[in-house]
């Protein structure tokens, strides 16, 4: 529809103005805050120049409701006042995307589609006056125009909806820095809970909420905070992970969900109701991961209102979480360090390090956890929280436990079933264990190891331990405070010795002034009943040699004046005090043997004591250790039974275990065994006092060692006696 050639003149003046619109146009687009409006009507002004007399108008396209916008964004010409609207041309020139022309009873119109790239911007509409119609030049014009300003308007509303992403990213750091510093100032599970269930309705603007965390099984989902309005009836309980759900599906697939309307297919089938009096339509829930990859729980949002939620607040929720886990296991290791520290100073060393591999498996998610203490060339286990059994040992270097103390670092191991440096690859196989990271338990005056801590991992996860050093801080964290526990049982040890040594020093003193007095004037008694008889004998000679019973009788009060006299010499000598000297154990084992005079159906059995090194005692003193405990045996087996004395060396000092084959003794006895009065049995062997283990354990005091009994008062006893060797007391 376009007409002749203009004049050269009118030429000219078209290319001047479209040389100037487009210096216009390119200085709004370059301009650091352009104006959507202003460059828009640069648009329309420059139009309805380039075919003077016309009313250019410029229409965008609405990408929601997928149309033009029945509204101009700028008007230019004699009817800018009063814009007719989009019409039918523009969508049938986007829709085919090129310049069409028309004509109506108010003039020619030409549409132009503004397209950038594969977006759609909108349409430049330009309506001639009266019969006029375009020129070709015109439209050379608008068509270079319409390229123009397409590609202005594109940049122009982009750049505006970057700085309106820009000012919301920016209002929704500000709102997770604050959320930072509300939830790390909550020193309480619970609260920093809270805390962080409150900050994710406020960003995201929802209505309710729900947290729930994974439980110790890690199978069920607990509800640990919930926040809304008008909760009347809200469903709380556990929920499996396994169950048709759509918080344990983002539990099982660990990826966040966001739900336009719950209404919907399949979503409608396995929704579980926040509360079954309200009615949710669109819901948004991000999984809780912690650094060692363990699912910790869910963050749930739900709302009434459809599409509530968008991906924006799916990315925002999912940075809260993250933020939020941090803190979860902040807290987690704040409250175990609060506890451990109290425990230290109130509990005892046995259940600290019981209590301490528990809270391992909880903090690191690991399925079970094991804490070995050092002595000498091999490693006892002290507590554990499945498998082992308390006691077990393994070799100091040729044990992946081992290696972590003999290079005073983490060990890991990808898989304890495979790996020859696991001692026990029956327990991996049968309670599932994979990986395995061991921490050194180093003291913290010397750093020198005293144990090791060990946690182990089923599942299928490569990384773990691996690939979090969370998991090596928490598990360094907690092993330092097992060697204080170590260290603590250590010098408790130190100062029970110390006072019981004071004690029976103490006590021993007092009985043996009132002992050794009271069989000084025994002794000074029974001498005198020989001189008596021998008396007797010489002056009534006559009479015993007529009185054959008298004479036997005088006969055996003389010969027991004579061992009652011995005996009190005996019990003289162990209430001198002891002169320790190096003595061999496998002498005084032989001695005791002896002078125990067991019954035929008594078995003693000795393992160990010949390879022995001699230690510090008195030979005399530690044989009438041996013989009370040979004596106790016998009287528990009722004299049929087997006795075992074996020896071992444990650093610098030698213990040798006496165990029976009796009934035991119950645990609930251990401590009053030893004391003074306990057993009230007196013993009829020649040379002892008869107070039972009370004197076993003094005299182990005098000597500078220590005694103790295991029994689970069902299996038999055993008495562990520990001695200092001769060659390393200082």
């Amino acid at each position: 529809m376009g007409t002749a050639r203009p004049p050269a003149s009118e030429l000219a003046a078209v290319l001047i103005s479209l040389k100037e619109i487009g210096e216009a146009i390119n200085r709004a687009a370059a301009a650091e805050q352009p104006a959507v409006e202003a460059t828009l009507r640069q648009v329309a002004e420059g139009a309805a120049r380039l075919a003077p007399g016309s009313t250019a108008a410029v229409y965008l396209y609405d990408t929601v409701q997928q149309g033009l916008s029945p509204t101009a964004a700028a008007v230019a010409g004699p009817e800018e006042g009063a814009p007719s609207g989009a019409t039918g041309l523009g969508v049938c020139a986007l829709a085919q995307g090129q310049r069409l022309l028309a004509s109506d009873g108010h003039g020619a119109v030409a549409c132009l589609p503004l397209q950038a790239g594969e977006q759609w911007v909108g349409v430049l509409q330009v309506r001639l006056p009266g019969e006029r119609h375009f020129h070709e030049l015109e439209l050379l014009a608008l068509d270079n125009l319409a390229g123009q300003a397409a590609l202005a308007a594109y940049h122009a509303l982009h750049r505006a909806r970057v700085q309106r992403d820009l000012a919301r990213k920016e209002g929704e750091l500000t709102r997770l820095r604050r959320a930072g510093l509300l939830i790390s100032s909550r020193l309480r599970l619970e609260e920093t809970l809270e805390s962080i269930l409150q900050m994710a309705l406020e960003v995201t603007n929802a209505r309710y909420g729900i947290f729930r965390l994974a439980d110790k099984t890690g199978q069920n989902l607990v509800m640990r905070a919930i926040a809304g309005e008008k909760l009347s009836r809200p469903l709380i309980e556990a929920l499996p992970i396994q169950s048709t759900s759509i918080m344990s599906w983002v539990a099982r697939h660990r990826e966040p969900l966001c739900i336009p309307d719950l209404r919907a297919d399949p979503w409608a089938q396995i929704y579980y109701p926040l509360d079954h009096d309200l009615e949710m339509r669109s819901e948004l829930a991000v999984p809780l991961i912690g650094a060692s990859g363990r699912l910790e729980g869910v963050l749930n949002l739900e709302s009434p209102v459809p599409a509530a939620f968008d991906e924006q607040d799916s990315h925002l929720l999912q940075a809260l979480a993250t933020q939020a886990m941090i803190a979860i296991q902040e807290v987690r290791l704040l409250d175990a360090i609060q506890e451990m520290a109290g425990w230290l100073l109130t509990q005892a060393p046995a259940e600290v390090l019981a209590r301490l591999v528990e809270v391992a498996c909880e903090l690191l998610g690991a399925s079970a956890s094991a804490i070995w203490v050092l002595q000498g060339e091999e490693l006892v286990l002290q507590a554990a929280s499945a498998g082992y059994e308390h006691g077990e040992r393994l070799p100091l270097r040729d044990s992946l436990v081992g290696q972590a103390i003999v290079g005073r670092g983490p060990v890991l191991s990808a898989d304890v079933r495979t790996d020859p440096r696991f001692n026990r690859p029956d327990l991996a196989r049968a309670h599932g264990w994979v990986r395995m990271l061991v921490e050194p338990m180093l003291a913290s005056d010397d750093r020198e190891p005293v144990g090791a801590f060990a946690v182990y991992s089923a599942g299928s996860d490569p990384g773990r331990f691996a690939e979090s050093e969370w998991d090596k801080k928490v598990l360094t964290c907690l092993a330092h405070y097992a060697a204080l526990a170590v260290h603590n049982a250590s010098r408790q040890e130190a100062l029970r010795s110390a006072q019981e040594q004071r004690a029976v020093a103490e006590t021993f003193a007092a009985v043996g002034d009132i002992a050794a007095n009271l069989l000084h004037h025994l002794n000074n008694k029974v001498g005198a009943i020989p001189v008596r008889i021998e008396g007797i004998q010489d002056k009534c000679q006559a009479a015993l040699q007529a009185d054959p019973y008298l004479a036997a009788n005088l006969a055996e009060i003389e010969r027991s004046a004579a061992e009652a006299m011995e005996a009190v010499r005996d019990s003289l000598f162990h209430l001198r005090p002891i002169r320790l000297q190096p003595v061999d154990l496998a002498v005084c084992v032989a001695s005791a043997i002896a002078a125990a005079n067991l019954p035929a159906d008594v078995q003693v059995q000795t393992a160990g004591l010949e390879d022995l090194p001699e230690v510090v005692a008195s030979e005399r003193s530690l044989a009438l250790v041996f013989t009370n405990l040979l004596e106790n045996a016998r009287e528990a087996m009722d004299g049929r039974g087997v006795v075992s004395i074996r020896g071992a060396m444990d650093g610098g000092w030698v213990q040798v275990t006496v165990s029976d084959s009796g009934p035991g003794i119950a645990p609930d006895l251990h401590n009053r065994i030893f004391e003074l009065d306990f057993s009230g049995r007196g013993s009829t062997q020649a040379g002892k006092l008869g107070f039972g283990l009370w004197w076993v354990k003094t005299l182990m005091t005098r000597l500078g060692g220590a005694v103790s009994v295991e029994s689970d008062g069902r299996n038999g006893t055993a008495f562990h006696l520990r001695l200092p060797r001769a060659e390393v007391r200082p």
